[in-house]
C-alpha cells in the first residue's frame, strides 16, 4: 500500500460570490484529507478574488481518494459564511506525482460559485526494505 506525503499548494481563488453585502469579504479556506484538516489564514478584505500562496501537508495513503476543499467567509462576531466547496479526486496525483496549479469549480446547492485553484504533490514514502535495511 502506498503512503507519502500529500503537499497542497493553495493559489488562491476567483469569481466567488461575495457573502458580505457591504463589504468584501474575508475569505478562508478549510482544507479536508480524511481525518486531517488544516485551515488556511484569511485573506483579509480580498473579497471575490483572494490569494493565499499557501502550502499545506498531509499524510497520505493509497486509499485516500479526496481532498475537500470548503471556503468560507470570515464574520467577526457571528457563524463564518459558506462560500462553496469542492472535492478533488486524488488518483492522478498518486499516478503523476504531481499536477501543476489547476482550477476546479467551487460550487454551493449544487451551483457554481467560482473557481479555486491549487497544485497537488505527492512524495511516496521509502519502504524500510527498499533502503538495504
Amino acid at each position: 500500500m502506498a503512503q507519502g506525503t500529500l503537499e497542497v499548494l493553495l493559489v488562491g481563488a476567483k469569481g466567488l460570490e461575495n457573502t458580505d453585502y457591504l463589504s468584501n469579504m474575508d475569505p478562508y479556506a478549510v482544507l479536508k484529507c480524511r481525518s486531517q484538516e488544516q485551515k488556511s489564514s484569511v485573506a483579509s478584505g480580498k473579497g471575490c478574488d483572494p490569494e493565499w500562496n499557501e502550502t499545506f501537508v498531509f499524510t497520505v495513503s493509497d486509499s485516500t481518494t479526496e481532498l475537500f476543499v470548503k471556503l468560507l467567509d470570515s464574520d467577526g462576531g457571528t457563524d463564518d459564511d459558506f462560500v462553496g466547496e469542492t472535492t478533488i479526486p486524488l488518483e492522478a496525483v498518486f499516478t503523476e506525482g504531481s499536477i501543476p496549479p489547476t482550477v476546479y469549480n467551487v460550487v454551493k446547492d449544487e451551483e457554481y460559485r467560482g473557481e479555486i485553484k491549487l497544485g497537488l504533490t505527492f512524495t511516496p514514502e521509502q519502504d524500510a526494505r527498499d533502503q538495504g535495511f
